[in-house]
């Protein structure tokens, strides 16, 4: 489950474009953070996630944030300040088991494409040509279609598919998406299959292809509801630390993981009705070029980086779906994971330092030369804040449900 905002520079205070995304997967479904340099290439094709697909002889540059076992990405940006993200819609349309995902479709599109729109024609290529399939799930079942917000500095395109059905709109103002389709009939681009549909009185795109039972217990039409409503209460006056804020939100406060629910939008692991959790977030500041990642789980008890195309990234060893204590990602989920248990009780002032460091690393990247030296530093930060933080926390006793269904999973990691 997921969830994507954008705001254009007629509602932001700064007048710059702002993409954000919380991307929600299994707990154990570590996420890589990495960039990945512009490529020449010899090879006719690249193996995407689950087919191959023809190969271009170049490569754009490109920050990517990926379940660690997918060659495509959640979300991301390339060297042109072109952003993508995707969420999971259910729809009538049946999906192939194999088939390329919606996350591949990122990654080739802000690889080989400059602006929205062109990454907006290019995905709609592939879905009309090559259809959308493959499991997005590395422990579960779960076939569906995509929706996309596609920006740019100058615009942003949401666009919703059901199968090879598609509209688009371009966003006027705010604009945010769940695990629900959006759009009813008020779209400016249109599949000549919905075109024909569409000759019917009252169609709605949403209404005629939305799988009511998966639509339901997504629970995306509130999430999408909630994010709406905060994006058109600060319309032109919206800001990187609001963006950043709206992904650390849940449904009520004071707020307890073991009683989170679908709805929220920091989503935390609950089990069988809550099986997803916020594996990282980004939110990207388009026309400054300025790109925050968590590279870790729940934003509200995580850190946004900065990340430059002109700095690799060194985040020790990639993660994978195994603790490992050398990789950022699992360093920072172990800590999470014994900060939840006794959540209620420390996230007030955890919160009020979270805000102060979050404070000093937007002011230090806001006139800092040396990128390298920032990058470094706000990672060192962080580490050194979960440090202090461990020393601090005397863990507590989770519900025994609640407390069952995470000790299954910390075992499936090997995390004790």
């Amino acid at each position: 489950m997921c969830d994507i905002l954008v705001a254009t520079p007629k509602a932001t205070k700064d007048k710059t474009m702002i993409f954000a995304k919380n991307s929600d997967r299994d707990p154990n479904e570590a996420q890589i953070l990495e960039v990945i340099p512009r490529q020449k290439h010899e090879e006719n094709s690249v193996e995407l996630t689950y087919v191959e697909f023809p190969q271009v002889r170049e490569t754009y540059a490109v920050i990517l944030s990926r379940p660690w076992w997918i060659w495509g990405a959640e979300m991301g940006v390339n060297e042109f300040n072109l952003a993508i993200g995707n969420t999971a819609v259910f729809t009538k349309e049946k999906i192939p088991e194999k088939g390329i995902l919606g996350m591949d479709m990122i990654r080739l599109a802000l690889e080989r494409t400059k602006s929205a729109k062109e990454a907006m024609e290019f995905i709609i290529n592939i879905i009309e040509s090559y259809g959308q399939g493959g499991n997005g799930s590395y422990e579960h079942k779960m076939l569906y279609s995509n929706s996309f917000i596609i920006a740019d500095p100058k615009e942003a395109w949401v666009l919703e598919t059901a199968g090879k059905h598609w509209v688009a709109k371009k966003v006027k103002s705010v604009y945010s998406i769940s695990n629900a389709l959006t759009i009813e009939d008020d779209w400016d681009l249109a599949s000549d299959s919905v075109e024909k549909l569409a000759k019917k009185s009252d169609f709605s795109f949403a209404r005629y292809f939305s799988d009511r039972f998966y639509t339901h217990f997504a629970h995306g039409r509130e999430r999408r509801t909630f994010t709406y409503r905060r994006l058109k209460e600060k319309e032109g006056e919206i800001t990187l630390e609001y963006m950043m804020e709206i992904l650390r939100s849940h449904s009520f406060e004071p707020y307890s993981p073991e009683k989170g629910s679908m709805k929220d939008i920091c989503m935390h692991y609950g089990g069988l009705t809550r099986p997803s959790q916020t594996a990282s977030s980004q939110v990207s500041e388009l026309g400054k070029a300025m790109h925050w990642f968590t590279g870790t789980s729940l934003p509200c008890l995580s850190i946004f980086k900065p990340i430059f195309f002109e700095t690799p990234l060194k985040l020790e060893e990639r993660p994978i779906n195994k603790y490992n204590p050398k990789s950022y990602w699992w360093r920072m989920e172990r800590f999470h994971r014994v900060f939840q248990t006794n959540y209620r009780k420390y996230i007030r002032e955890f919160s009020r330092q979270r805000d102060e460091l979050q404070r000093e690393i937007i002011e230090r990247a806001r006139r800092s030369q040396n990128k390298g030296e920032l990058v470094k530093w706000a990672f060192e930060s962080e580490k050194e804040f979960v440090e202090k933080w461990e020393k601090l926390i005397v863990p507590g006793r989770l519900p025994f449900l609640y407390g069952l269904r995470w000790k299954k999973v910390n075992e499936k990691a090997g995390l004790r």
